[in-house]
């Protein structure tokens, strides 16, 4: 791990140099404009910059000791808590400290009941405020990203139903109710001028909810990563380096960094719905400290100069391109590494501090009494070293389930995966590829899907040593790991009838996701069976003899060589690529 970054350090090198030029001869005058200019800062800050205080971990203190630290040793005066644990909103009596607490996802069919929404607020808020300054209740977390109809359905009734029981407690204008969204709830993001929500969530979920949000004066939260959307060639760009810039040819505006455009997508969705007035926060937002060998950017340098320029630029005033003049509500995730998180080592080094609260690196949100007394250079870890070794240069490698894993872990490592906000609706029930119902099948699509979303290195098939990467094609695999299909693509057409068009979109939705060799699709009109979408499908039995098939959307997948009809071979859970 490198060294802690010195406070302010990459700002720019201009300062630092015309500083040394002229500190022999004014050397007290210079001191007297660098502290001022450190005030202003730290002013411009504090309020507006929040942490996420995880406690997926085993090794953190207390939570009295934690609310003591940010109360005398940092700016930090809000605080995104992932529960509403009691002993937690104790520690924060007193403090003044800003908290927002969550409401667990598998509650909010029940929170959907205002009698239940009563009894909650009676049960885990009423008992702290005010003495505990909670100014936030989250529903869930990323929950249209779980595609799971009840939560999706129940989301903004129980957002309403808790909003009505805060104003029987007269505790609305104390504290609002929200909930985050990953990126995820985009269709189009790029350029950002052409966000727009996913279809079907659009308006049936998301414009009621910014509905209730213009009602009760609360603001949109979201989740942008631009660590989750860089490559090598975009580094520069997510880290607010100096770069050419992304051109949007529609608004004729140029985007110097990869969160303005994630947050003007965002603004471009809400102002398609007509919602442009309503506040966006950001919930979750950071960069990992630490990664596996071959990471690139995932160090304390990087994670250093993420932060201390998210924190610049979002409270500059200077906003983003298509919202100018605004600051943003913040929240860094996170606080603390947190070393009981799945997925691979970065997803567990995320943190601003030490479980001994340490800093991994300094972006200034340290007091000048805390600076002075805290150590600023933990001891580096050893590097990980990934667990697989790769397959031969230049092959193409999938990521499934290792033998033996446990199935604790590959839940686990699904329910990281559906959470980051890419797309698990496959294995969904009703989905495509929800049997066969299990774990290990579940995981096989979750683990892989992540794999191939990213860069394909080693490290993304980690997963706490659960992942395999392999060069044998998996394609689609039944129970027995049978390679049996090679290629999907659209070739039918169907009526103009709203049931049709929608299986439609659905089996192209389908391929584009998990048929990732197919590049095109060029339709080729077939006779199809009422009210299905027909795939042709190019089968490879062991054989290596291709045949031309063709197969209904089901439950199960049929697949029918041409060359011998009679014989249907049935699959259950598939594995698409």
């Amino acid at each position: 791990m490198a060294a802690s970054t010195p406070i302010h350090h990459h700002l720019d090198q201009y300062y630092t140099i015309t500083m040394k030029k002229i500190f022999a001869a004014t050397s007290f005058f210079s001191t007297v404009l660098l502290l001022l200019a450190s005030s202003l800062f730290i002013q411009g800050v504090e309020g507006t910059i929040g942490v996420n205080y995880g406690t997926i971990a085993n090794n953190l203190p207390p939570p009295a000791k934690v609310a003591q630290f940010l109360l005398e040793s940092t700016i930090i005066n809000r605080v995104r808590l992932f529960d509403t644990e009691s002993e937690t909103l104790k520690a924060f009596v007193h403090t003044g400290i800003a908290v927002t607490v969550t409401v667990p996802t598998d509650q909010i069919p029940h929170l959907t009941k205002l009698s239940f929404a009563q009894q909650w607020l009676k049960t885990y808020i009423q008992p702290h405020v005010p003495a505990t300054n909670i100014v936030r209740i989250l529903v869930g977390n990323e929950v249209l990203s779980t595609a799971n109809k009840l939560y999706i359905s129940s989301l903004v009734p129980a957002m309403q139903s808790l909003h009505t029981a805060l104003v029987g407690a007269s505790l609305d204008r104390r504290i609002q109710v929200s909930t985050p969204h990953s990126l995820g709830i985009l269709s189009s993001s790029s350029p950002p001028s052409t966000g727009k929500f996913r279809q079907g969530y659009d308006t049936h979920v998301l414009k009621p909810l910014l509905s209730f949000h213009r009602a009760t004066n609360s603001p949109f939260l979201i989740n942008p990563y631009p660590f989750f959307g860089y490559s090598a060639d975009t580094v520069d760009y997510a880290l607010f380096r100096p770069n050419s810039g992304v051109f949007d040819v529609n608004t004729k505006l140029t985007y110097t960094n990869m969160l303005d455009a994630q947050l003007d997508a965002v603004f471009s969705a809400m102002k398609l719905l007509d919602f442009p007035d309503i506040e966006i926060v950001i919930a979750e937002t950071g960069w990992p400290s630490k990664g596996d060998s071959a990471q690139v950017a995932v160090d304390t340098e990087s994670a250093a100069l993420y932060n201390r320029n998210l924190m610049k630029h979002v409270t500059s005033g200077v906003g983003t391109p298509l919202m100018p003049k605004r600051t943003f509500e913040t929240y860094i995730f996170a606080l603390f590494n947190e070393d009981l998180k799945p997925g691979p080592t970065s997803e567990r080094n995320f943190g601003l501090f030490q479980p001994d609260m340490t800093p991994v690196y300094n972006i200034g949100i340290l007091r000048a009494t805390a600076r002075s007394s805290i150590p600023m250079n933990p001891t580096p870890e050893p590097p990980v070293t990934p667990v697989s070794e790769p397959p031969r240069k230049g092959a193409k490698r999938w990521c499934l389930p290792k033998t033996g894993a446990e199935m604790e872990t590959l839940q686990n490592n699904i329910d990281y995966v559906c959470g980051l906000g890419l797309d698990c609706g496959a294995i969904q029930e009703g989905g495509p590829c929800f049997l066969p119902n299990t774990v290990r099948a579940h995981a096989a699509f979750a683990m892989n899907l992540y794999y191939q979303a990213t860069e394909r290195n080693d490290y993304d098939c980690d997963f706490k040593q659960t992942g395999s990467i392999t060069d044998v094609n998996p394609k689609m695999m039944d129970f027995y790991g049978h390679v049996v299909v090679v290629e999907c693509k659209l070739c039918g057409e169907v009526g103009h009838d709203i049931e049709s068009c929608r299986l439609r979109d659905r089996f192209l939705e389908f391929c584009r996701a998990h048929a990732r060799t197919s590049k095109s699709y060029s339709p080729e009109p077939i006779s199809t069976i009422k009210d299905s979408y027909s795939l042709e499908l190019n089968y490879k039995p062991h054989n290596n003899s291709y045949n031309q098939v063709r197969t209904p959307h089901g439950p199960t997948m049929k697949i029918i060589p041409l060359s011998s009809p009679d014989h249907v071979k049935t699959i259950g859970r598939v594995v698409w690529q």
